[in-house]
């Protein structure tokens, strides 16, 4: 293929997706992007809104974004609960906290009642997650030697980014080397 052909097509590709939007091509772009992606209701919301303000709108009313996201959603494409719950199970089975978990289902746009079996799932393992992080990143009981206190406060100050509580965080990297046990029931 010469260059000239490929940047034909490129520019028919490009054309194509800078086409005009009508209701109908924003329910279009809805659900190819939940074809697509496990998403929430604040999500495709966000998505559609870009895709709005990247291309012009050739409706006869205003774009309602609502309207095709309820849509969405009553069709059962879309569920925050279930998208919160494994977004959870995902952050904390790589080691992630609870304060990370609140922080991701927040920037999906998921609402308290949604979240609220999610954070508990993440309360529940949070001695796990801290320990897999600490494995993971060979910190306190999962180091070869005993680190110094520099070190300990850069382990400190990663366990507390990945979102685990002080009090545990402290613990866990004040153990000593292979020193596993003792960190609560889940340990």
């Amino acid at each position: 293929m010469s260059g000239d052909e490929r940047g034909d097509r490129y520019n028919r590709q490009r054309e194509r997706r800078a086409r005009p939007l009508d209701q109908a091509g924003l329910q279009e772009l809805a659900f190819g992007y939940v074809a697509r992606f496990a998403t929430s209701r604040g999500k495709l919301s966000s998505y559609l809104g870009r895709k709005l303000r990247e291309r012009e709108w050739t409706g006869k009313e205003e774009p309602n974004i609502a309207a095709v996201v309820d849509k969405v959603v009553d069709l059962g494409f879309i569920d925050d609960a279930a998208f919160a719950g494994m977004k959870a199970a995902s952050l904390t089975r790589r080691g992630y906290g609870k304060g990370r978990v609140r922080m991701v289902l927040a920037a999906s746009g998921i609402g308290a009642e949604d979240g609220s079996e999610a954070l508990a799932h993440a309360d529940e393992q949070q001695v796990a997650a801290a320990l897999r992080f600490a494995q993971r990143r060979r910190i306190g009981p999962y180091s070869n030697t005993p680190s110094d206190p520099a070190a300990r406060q850069k382990a400190l100050a990663a366990m507390l980014r990945a979102g685990h509580p002080m009090d545990l965080a402290r613990r866990i990297v004040a153990a000593a080397p292979g020193q596993v046990e003792g960190f609560g029931d889940d340990a």
